[in-house]
């Protein structure tokens, strides 16, 4: 068994990215970051160990706070290019003798979810002007913070349903964005009005590339350099595993690339709202794929042989109880939509069982798909 493995490492060593695969390159850009000096080993490591030690992260408990603001303000505001925040505060009195306030800037942030018609409350990013030392946000800069979007139907659970996705793929590798649940009662400065609902906080970008020893590259096509093999396996096996086709390694739609100091790039996936075992109500799969819905799963990586794809498959396989055990104990959600999304998850293992199995899902028509 040993030896097959090594076999199959040496085909994933050779096999490589072809930059053209299923498609035209985007057209290059050059990220400016890219062409700067590397601080040294020992403060690459002092910045990996500050990230990995975040207080907001090092726990997986949902905790309360308070979000108090002008919300009729912030959230009359759904310019995507401005770069205009408002005042705020969070609130929090868990882990502390008294309350204790904590003077942030907040704005609306986001690309569908940020019009008006599509969110009636659009996701938020939460700007820390000073460190707030002492508190479970120390260390943090700016932070996203997933929302409810609407009030109606089942609207207030996606953002908790998207969590188990992101600990799903940490347990698969810890090149991962992590991610904490909260319960924010957001308090209107202006009626009082206050309203509770679960939220979902994202790890910043810069914190997920210091945690891998790299940094963040916005470069594109020919620019873009090498793709890490294995990381772009694993992240578009993973996309099949919960049905993602919304998401694109090339133009680094809901992918961040973090590059190591040998040139390296390793993709990263997020936002998950748009993913089958989500199953929102608002998801479509792109007309282009030409599937019927998200929950339609799609290969989009790259192709290979079974041989190569059997290397990735072990890793899911061995995972399989570990990752399904994840809707056991994520919180705040309903007990059906836990059933039907380990039943989702498990319909994976079935359509990827044996030669045939592997044939019909990574193979048959990857030629001529879309490449992620």
């Amino acid at each position: 068994m040993k030896g097959r493995l090594v076999c199959a490492w040496l085909l994933l060593a050779a096999a490589g990215l072809s930059a053209a695969q299923n498609g035209a390159s985007l057209p290059s850009k050059k990220d400016p970051k890219d062409e700067k000096a590397w601080p040294d080993a020992a403060a690459i490591e002092t910045a990996r160990l500050a990230a990995e030690n975040r207080p907001l992260f090092a726990s997986s408990e949902p905790f309360a706070f308070s979000l108090v603001a002008d919300f009729g303000q912030v959230q009359h505001d759904r310019d995507s290019g401005s770069d205009k925040n408002y005042p705020a505060n969070i609130v929090l009195s868990q882990g502390t003798p008294a309350e204790q306030s904590i003077a942030v800037r907040i704005r609306t942030r986001g690309h569908s979810r940020l019009k008006p018609d599509f969110c009636t409350f659009a996701p938020l990013r939460i700007i820390f002007p000073t460190n707030p030392k002492g508190t479970v946000f120390e260390g943090q800069k700016t932070l996203k913070l997933g929302v409810h979007c609407r009030e109606a139907g089942d609207y207030p659970e996606y953002t908790l349903r998207e969590y188990p996705v992101y600990r799903m793929f940490n347990l698969l590798t810890p090149n991962s964005f992590r991610a904490r649940l909260a319960e924010v009662s957001y308090v209107d400065s202006k009626s009082n009005k206050t309203s509770v609902r679960g939220g979902l906080f994202i790890e910043d970008d810069d914190d997920v590339a210091r945690r891998m020893g790299g940094r963040i590259s916005d470069s594109t096509g020919q620019n873009a350099g090498h793709l890490d093999f294995g990381m772009t396996a694993l992240t578009t096996m993973f996309a099949y595993l919960i049905g993602n086709t919304d998401v694109s390694i090339r133009s680094l739609h809901n992918i961040r690339v973090v590059m190591k100091p040998d040139g390296t790039r390793y993709p990263v996936p997020y936002d998950f709202d748009f993913s089958g075992v989500v199953d929102a109500s608002y998801s479509a799969p792109n007309p282009m794929l030409q599937i019927s819905t998200v929950r339609e799963r799609l290969y989009l990586g790259p192709c290979q042989t079974p041989a190569v794809l059997n290397v990735f498959l072990s890793r899911f396989r061995a995972a399989r109880e570990t990752l399904l055990g994840v809707y056991d104990s994520a919180p705040m959600l309903k007990p059906k939509y836990r059933t039907d999304a380990r039943s989702y998850l498990e319909e994976f293992y079935r359509k990827t069982e044996g030669t045939g199995g592997i044939k019909r899902a990574f193979i048959d028509g990857c030629g001529t798909r879309p490449y992620m």
